[in-house]
């Protein structure tokens, strides 16, 4: 994109938005899973997406055949599969560990990144690119503190699903090149909802009526999240809006401490500041020496 047309308070603004969003999409599930099974909450998730997503495109006068036929099917599946174990893992954690904890994990996802881009991707990461991976890794052990905290399976399968979302932003990446960000939104939704709706009947609860539009909500916030932050990307640098992401930590304390009565220790906030410094490292570097290899 040329660097005339970027709209950097527009691209700002809507990266804020997208956080919001998603720790609404969080908080939302977080409290259904008080009342239903997680599956069906996983389920609500991704039907309502589609539903909404469909909905767009049958609005839509012109272009809808383009929209729906992926030029990269199986890309796009495979992607669709990862977004739905990372939503899956994260909704299996947040049951038991509050939301600032586990938002801050996931931070953990451009570390994780950096790291699968050598095998996967086949790039170098230079030394200071690992220094960074390093002070990342060091944030997570403080605030899992294995063997100075009891062992919380919890943490561990949140930690499992910033593996999947890593993997799940590289595919994404690649397929961008070939379909619009709306193919990419419905298959996420038609993916997950089509593997979910295989298994919810056997756990089924009928919702009350009072909990339908909370349902509703999440396939809502997906949408709108994953939205913005396509739009966000294409008007401003990604240098310069990724950092507004870790507006997220305000969102997830705020909701915790409303919704839930849950505050994380200060262990968890000492761990998110090397965890952020070193994903902002990270994305410096990566800026820094696109044009060649890292050094």
């Amino acid at each position: 994109m040329n660097p005339q047309n970027d709209n950097i308070p527009a691209g700002i603004g809507l990266m804020l938005l997208t956080m919001f969003f998603f720790v609404t999409l969080d908080a939302t599930a977080k409290y259904l899973m008080q009342f239903y099974p997680t599956v069906q909450v996983i389920w609500g998730r991704f039907f309502f997406h589609m539903i909404l997503v469909l909905t767009v495109l049958l609005c839509m006068k012109s272009g809808i055949k383009q929209k729906i036929t992926s030029k990269k099917p199986g890309l796009q599946i495979a992607r669709s599969f990862l977004m739905l174990a990372t939503n899956g893992l994260f909704f299996l954690g947040i049951r038991t560990v509050d939301l600032t904890t586990a938002t801050t994990i996931m931070f953990l996802t451009p570390i994780v990144v950096t790291i699968l881009s050598i095998p996967v991707l086949g790039e170098r990461v230079g030394m200071r690119r690992w220094i960074g991976v390093i002070i990342g890794f060091i944030g997570a052990m403080i605030i899992v503190r294995p063997g100075m905290i009891e062992l919380d399976i919890a943490m561990l399968i949140l930690v499992v699903a910033t593996f999947t979302h890593a993997f799940y932003q590289i595919y994404t990446r690649q397929v961008r090149v070939y379909d619009d960000p709306l193919t990419s939104l419905l298959y996420t939704g038609l993916i997950g909802s089509i593997v979910m709706s295989t298994i919810v009947p056997f756990q089924w609860q009928w919702p009350e009526l009072t909990h339908w539009p909370l349902f509703l909500l999440m396939g809502l916030m997906g949408c709108l999240g994953h939205f913005c932050l396509i739009r966000s990307l294409r008007i401003a640098p990604v240098s310069v809006v990724s950092p507004f992401s870790y507006t997220t930590l305000i969102w997830a304390t705020g909701f915790s401490y409303v919704l839930f009565d849950e505050l994380p220790d200060y262990w968890v906030f000492a761990g998110a500041a090397l965890i952020i410094a070193s994903g902002l490292y990270i994305l410096h570097r990566e800026q820094k020496t696109k044009p060649s290899a890292d050094s």
